[in-house]
């Protein structure tokens, strides 16, 4: 079926209808709003098998990724409900006045984040239901109190639709305004353009590639009044082989690393690109273990021609560069619509040369950096992007001895992990799925876990306002029962 791009007009409309919708849905309550997101949840789930099934006609994804994927879509609903209704998220802050003070008396102030307005959410390629139109993005935007506009990806437009329907169904059983969730479709790249640089957008969400989501960002930068754009874009997170106990555990980080290389054929934001160790004989063992485990996997068929055909472009491109050698691939399907798991290495110095070498390959690929000793594997880690995650593999006595190696990867990364992969992102209240640029736009935030909701917010001060004309949250009695910062202490009333 073929969806229309949306018009100007069209465009204008929505965002004029989400701006209405604004005035009264920021003012909704917590409860309010958890009624809703708990009934988009539902009517997610009551499509059925539907959606399984329209979600794996346009993504080639199996039933069983689909399936988890609606799970963790409509867990990430309800865990927004269950925060907003709480209440504590808009870390409400209390001081009292205190007219007697000399030599200047201190006023009544009270402070809470507030939402900041209409957020335009991007659809994500590689996720049609958990980063896309009832996604992280829109879950949180809409508990924060902003309207969602959401431009569904070309690639399971189908997909879109169907939850886009689903949502517009529990704004009518909960009563919603009608503006708080717009939905467009658009393959050029006007609409997009259109979108962020409407006067009506107060913030972007974005998960894709590294152009994609710079080019919004530059976008956004360019209005009258600038915007942020919360892009998740490029990360070739980075797996660091201690070399002490890489000859003990070659077998075990090899299996575990062919399986997170060539999952769902390599198409995860979180997937590990690059395999960087010091060349010794445990390397040797561990490079022909992984070959061995990789030659076992057999070319996927990737999301959409568009991924595939990029991912084709970038691994040649990359296997072409000085001093890579091919370690192993395995079996070609001879279709271009399928990625073949494909491992790689080059020296170091090459590596170190080669900005390019350092680039996302978006698919089953990983390339391993030999070093010749500690001091160049630090070398090669000082240099390395900012990447959603850094993965340490050795011995906690190891790790510990090599502090300096982790004080350097501290500062590249959004998410350490030791002795696992990256792949498996959890979605639960401590989890951070973002690091500096250019894995995203803005290393301060995540787009993963009940902390993402912080993107669509900001802070307001409450000055000598009378108590009546405060907002629930901060008035004298706490209606909501909810914790607070009161003259410095954390109170519930």
């Amino acid at each position: 079926m073929e969806y229309k791009d949306a018009t100007i007009e069209e465009v204008d409309q929505a965002m004029r209808e989400s701006q209405v919708a604004f005035l009264s849905y920021k003012n909704l309550s917590g409860k309010k709003k958890a009624e809703f997101l708990r009934a988009v949840a539902d009517e997610i789930e009551a499509l059925g098998s539907s959606l399984i099934e329209m979600a794996m006609s346009e993504t080639n994804l199996p039933e069983a990724r689909v399936a988890g994927e609606r799970a963790r879509t409509t867990g990430h609903c309800r865990m927004f409900a269950d925060l907003v209704e709480e209440g504590s998220w808009v870390d409400a802050r209390v001081d009292h006045a205190q007219p007697e003070r000399t030599p200047a008396p201190r006023p009544d102030l009270r402070k809470m984040l507030v939402p900041i307005g209409p957020v335009v959410v991007f659809g994500a390629a590689n996720f049609p239901l958990a980063y896309s139109t009832a996604g992280g993005d829109t879950a949180s935007a809409l508990a924060a109190g902003c309207p969602v506009i959401v431009k569904a990806h070309p690639a399971h437009a189908g997909t879109s639709t169907m939850v886009a329907e689903a949502i517009k169904k529990a704004i009518t059983k909960t009563g919603m305004p009608q503006g708080v969730f717009q939905h467009l479709h658009g393959k050029n790249f006007a609409v997009g353009q259109a979108l962020v640089m409407h006067t009506i957008t107060k913030a972007v969400g974005f998960t894709g590639s590294l152009v994609g989501g710079k080019a919004l960002f530059d976008l956004a930068n360019k209005r009258p009044v600038p915007i942020p754009v919360f892009a998740e874009m490029s990360s070739i997170n980075p797996v660091y082989l201690l070399p002490e106990s890489l000859g003990a555990t070659f077998e075990k980080t090899a299996s575990m690393l062919a399986a997170s290389i060539t999952q769902s054929v390599g198409q995860f934001c979180t997937n590990p690109g690059l395999i960087i160790a010091i060349d010794n004989e445990a390397l040797k063992k561990f490079i022909a273990k992984l070959s061995e485990e990789i030659s076992k996997i057999p070319a996927g068929k990737m999301l959409h021609p568009g991924i595939a055909d990029n991912f084709h472009r970038r691994l040649k491109e990359s296997l072409q560069q000085k001093g890579v050698t091919i370690e192993t691939q395995s079996t070609d399907e001879g279709s271009n619509l399928y990625g073949r798991p494909t491992i790689a290495s080059v020296p170091a110095q090459e590596f170190i040369k080669n900005p390019l070498l350092a680039e996302e390959v978006f698919g089953p690929f990983s390339l391993i950096v030999k070093c010749r000793d500690l001091t160049e594997l630090t070398s090669v880690a000082s240099r390395m992007h900012g990447q959603l995650t850094s993965s340490l593999i050795g011995s906690e006595d190891e790790i510990q001895n090599h502090s300096s190696l982790l004080n350097v990867i501290v500062e590249k990364a959004g998410r350490l992990i030791v002795n696992g992969v990256p792949t498996g992102v959890e979605v639960v209240p401590s989890q951070n799925h973002g690091g500096p640029f250019p894995s995203t736009t803005d290393s301060r935030f995540t787009a993963v876990g009940t902390d993402a909701i912080k993107r669509f917010v900001r802070p307001v001060a409450f000055q000598n306002f009378p108590n009546a004309l405060l907002p629930a949250e901060l008035k004298e009695e706490n209606p909501l029962k909810i914790w607070r910062m009161k003259n410095g202490t954390l109170q519930k009333a």
